[in-house]
Order: structure tokens, then C-alpha cells, then sequence
């Protein structure tokens, strides 16, 4: 999320008590287990997993009740408010993640495994930079999990309170290429909103 402005984190605060629910409601969080149900083989539990723009964490909820709790789980947003709720929802699951206040482009960590990031790079001045600043904290070989806004009307409504971008499958695929990223599966979610609004895909760091 790097480039967001103290005003648009003011409104993710404002709207953090009510996001859990409303994504839930939506069918998200639904979505994201089926997306990563599909998404290969079971990780190793060892495994270290940061999730950018974690908001409430639905998509590090959907992770730990897919594969497990990692070895350690970071929850990376600029909004204190979404991530006391994911810190929160992640708790009653027995998780303990390290949560970060920041920017995706003013966190430096040791590389990780896991690079969990649904509806990020939209909001982002430039999201091939975004792109690579989440390779960068990948060790070689390490996976990104991505949801992303793909052209609907759906998304029309959406773009009238959050200016997103929204991205064709072609063009996503292209900038995962350009950032350093080998595709290595696509996900169509089958139902509800996110097959509306929404693309999974699983690609694989060359650096």
C-alpha cells in the first residue's frame, strides 16, 4: 500500500468496526479459502507468511484455516484500527501474529515464504513497484498469493468510494512477469461477488 496518505488511513480507520462483517457478508472470506483449497500443495507448516494490507486479516484467517498456523504470521497495514480487529480475529484462533503499522514500501524484513496480498496493488501509485516491494520481501523461490480487482460493474460501484484500478488478466500476468514473478496458477472464483470483482493468482519469485 505504499503511497497512501494519512487521510486515506483515517478512512480505513473509520471503516475498520464494520469490515470483518461486511467482507464476510460479501462472500470474501469464503472466497479466500476456496482460492487457497485450490492453490496446490499444503505448505510446510514452517513456513513464514506476511500479509500486506491485512486489513482484519480475513485473508491470514483463511491461511491458518487452510494450511495451519505458520511459523510466525506478520500482519503489515497502515490502519491501527484493522489491525488491532485482525490481531483480534487471529487470537481467537490461537494465532498470535506480529502486527506492523506501516507502508508496504517502509517495512524491512528478513525474506519470508508467503507473501498473502488481496485487493493491495489497486490502490498503489505505481503497482509494478508495489509488485516488486512484496518480491523483495520473498526469499527465491518464495510464493505470492494475490487477489486483484479485475474490470466488472461491480467494481464501477466500488470505484466510486475507493478510486481503484482494476486490472485485465493479460495485464496482471504481464506485471507479475516485469516485477520478477513466474505465474503458476489463476484462480476464477466460482460464486457471490468475488467472481465479480475478483482473480486469484498464485505466482512464484525468481529473485
Amino acid at each position: 500500500m505504499t503511497g497512501k496518505t494519512a487521510h486515506d488511513t483515517r478512512r480505513y480507520d473509520l471503516v475498520a468496526p464494520r469490515w470483518g462483517d461486511k467482507m464476510r457478508a460479501l462472500g470474501y472470506y469464503d472466497g479466500y479459502l476456496g482460492f487457497l483449497t485450490a492453490a496446490g500443495p499444503r505448505p510446510d507448516p514452517q513456513q513464514s507468511v506476511i500479509d500486506i494490507g491485512a486489513g482484519t486479516a480475513a485473508f491470514s484467517e483463511a491461511w491458518v484455516a487452510v494450511h495451519g498456523p505458520p511459523r510466525n504470521l506478520t500482519l503489515l497495514d497502515p490502519s491501527r484500527e484493522m489491525l488491532d480487529r485482525g490481531l483480534a480475529a487471529l487470537r481467537a484462533h490461537g494465532v498470535d501474529p506480529i502486527p506492523v503499522q506501516a507502508l508496504l514500501g517502509d517495512h524491512a524484513a528478513p525474506p519470508v515464504d508467503v507473501v498473502l496480498a488481496a485487493h493491495v496493488i489497486e490502490h498503489c501509485p505505481d503497482p509494478l513497484v508495489a509488485l516488486g516491494q512484496m518480491r523483495d520481501l520473498l526469499r527465491p523461490g518464495g510464493r505470492l498469493y494475490l487477489v486483484v480487482s479485475k474490470p466488472h460493474w461491480c467494481n464501477a460501484i466500488i470505484w466510486l468510494q475507493w478510486r481503484h484500478r482494476t486490472f485485465q488478466q493479460e495485464e496482471i500476468v504481464d506485471l507479475l512477469h516485469k516485477a520478477g514473478f513466474d505465474v503458476e496458477q489463476i484462480h476464477d472464483f466460482p460464486a457471490g461477488p468475488p467472481s465479480r470483482t475478483s482473480r486469484g493468482i498464485v505466482a512464484v519469485s525468481r529473485h
